[in-house]
């Protein structure tokens, strides 16, 4: 059964208020009756849409990956040579980082907050299977450019380690990166520079040079 518009909209206010609180304090900071308060529902009736601090989260981090899944198998599927794939890839996914502060801090926590879950959630399932997806995806997109020679030969699982450490990680770190870089890490013109710098590190890294 598919939710009425009103209760759709009930429950995106829901997560888009749990987004930002579960960003700044993570999972055990935020009790389910300060998000009831911030969108200015009753808990009885948060619990009409979820019936579990464990459920919220994994909602909350289900429409992330779920958002991050859709802009990159839509750029994946614009076609182009692998390295041209490759970039426009790295472009979409610094972009949506950088237009959702929300999402790299939520997607770090995610990872080391697990212990909270128990992988039961349907949710939980559905995010599991939007980030294989993801990794699936850049993973072929890596060995095509290796079989083409137009990328180097290279362990995938470590390539796309780096590559999260180079866009998720930068967009977490908060005030270090704020005082690393001398200004904010979400100014345009460092998203700007933060495309080229990671784009230059893959071509020096990764790309085979024919000239």
């Amino acid at each position: 059964m598919h939710a009425t518009p009103q209760r759709q909209a009930s429950r995106d206010k829901i997560l888009d208020s749990a987004e930002q609180l579960f960003a700044r304090r993570g999972f055990s900071g935020v009790g389910l009756a300060e998000v009831a308060e911030s969108v200015g529902f009753g808990k009885s009736s948060l619990f009409h849409h979820f019936r579990s601090k464990a459920e919220l989260y994994a909602a909350v981090i289900a429409r992330i990956v779920g958002r991050i899944e859709h802009e990159l198998t839509q750029s994946l599927a614009q076609g182009g040579q692998p390295v041209e794939r490759v970039e426009r890839w790295l472009d979409g996914i610094i972009d949506l980082l950088a237009e959702n502060p929300t999402y790299p801090r939520l997607l770090l926590r995610s990872l080391f907050e697990d212990d909270e879950l128990t992988g039961e959630l349907p949710d939980e399932q559905a995010a599991n299977a939007s980030l294989q997806h993801v990794l699936a995806s850049a993973g072929r997109l890596l060995r095509e450019g290796m079989a083409a020679g137009q990328i180097r030969t290279a362990n995938v699982a470590h390539t796309l380690q780096s590559i999260i450490g180079m866009t998720v990680y930068h967009f977490a770190s908060g005030e270090f990166g704020d005082e690393l870089l001398g200004r904010s890490i979400f100014a345009e013109a460092e998203v700007r520079r933060r495309k080229a710098e990671v784009k230059m590190l893959v071509r020096h890294g990764l790309l085979i040079s024919h000239e």
